[in-house]
């Protein structure tokens, strides 16, 4: 599905944050989620070689933080001028055990769509 407006402010906050990291090599990865009263909350990767956080994840706690009560959708960007990236295999899995409703948003070559995470996790491992 075409992302819709809230759906556009979420990937354009991940978009805008990576275009801010920089050389960091730590930092790699932007993320931005939008909870149901419209607060985009935004975060960064932490690379570390020994499997530092991905920023999908760093955003979770974000908005946990903040005490967004539901999440709608989320987005990734890379640095670099990498634009919008899918979510590793990891962060599908957090996402729907944790957030099962939440849209994710995928590069297309026709732009970006946003899909269900459950839709991105065929046959997923249920705890």
């Amino acid at each position: 599905m075409r992302p819709s407006e809230p759906d556009q402010q979420v990937i354009a906050a991940a978009e805008a944050r990576a275009r801010t990291l920089g050389e960091n090599a730590n930092h790699t990865v932007a993320a931005a989620v939008i909870d149901i009263d419209g607060r985009v909350h935004e975060a960064v990767n932490v690379f570390h070689f020994t499997g530092g956080p991905c920023a999908e994840l760093v955003a979770l706690g974000v908005a946990a933080t903040a005490g967004a009560p539901r999440l709608l959708a989320i987005a990734a960007a890379g640095d670099g001028g990498r634009g919008l990236i899918p979510p590793c295999g990891r962060c599908r899995q957090v996402l729907l055990d944790q957030h099962p409703d939440i849209l994710v948003a995928i590069p297309t070559a026709d732009g970006p769509v946003m899909r269900p995470v459950g839709d991105l996790l065929p046959d997923a491992y249920f705890r």
